[in-house]
């Protein structure tokens, strides 16, 4: 059984960095999608970022780009989302989620929430002005 982790969460200041991470277990993660998902209070879960395991290619949300980065240990079976320049509003939960990938609808197919079947419970992002 996928077993999805989250940590590395907390309070930053704006304009500040943080990477969170998420442990894998339970699986093989190579022919796996693995993405980061984010929901703030009274909004809906929101896509951030996707990693293809087995090439490294990876998708951001278009309002993502150039802040956040996604990337995979193989090693440690861990994926990691570091978020720089960080604002008020990307306070939320962040999610990790996982998916089988079927490479001919990667990456649309795992930049929503109906592509993704296994999630983590998710670390809280705080951001203060």
């Amino acid at each position: 059984q996928v077993q999805l982790v989250e940590s590395g969460g907390g309070l930053v200041q704006a304009g500040g960095s943080l990477r969170v991470s998420c442990a894998a277990s339970g699986r093989t993660f190579s022919t796996y999608a693995m993405g980061w998902f984010r929901q703030a209070p009274g909004k809906e879960r929101e896509f951030v970022a996707a990693i293809n395991w087995s090439n490294g290619s990876t998708y951001y949300a278009d309002s993502m780009k150039g802040r956040f980065t996604i990337s995979r240990d193989s090693a440690k079976n861990t994926v990691y989302l570091q978020m720089n320049s960080l604002k008020p509003e990307d306070t939320a939960v962040y999610y990790c989620a996982a998916s089988e990938i079927d490479d001919a609808l990667w990456p649309l197919e795992y930049s929503g929430i109906s592509g993704m079947n296994y999630w983590g419970k998710g670390t809280l992002v705080t951001v203060s002005s």
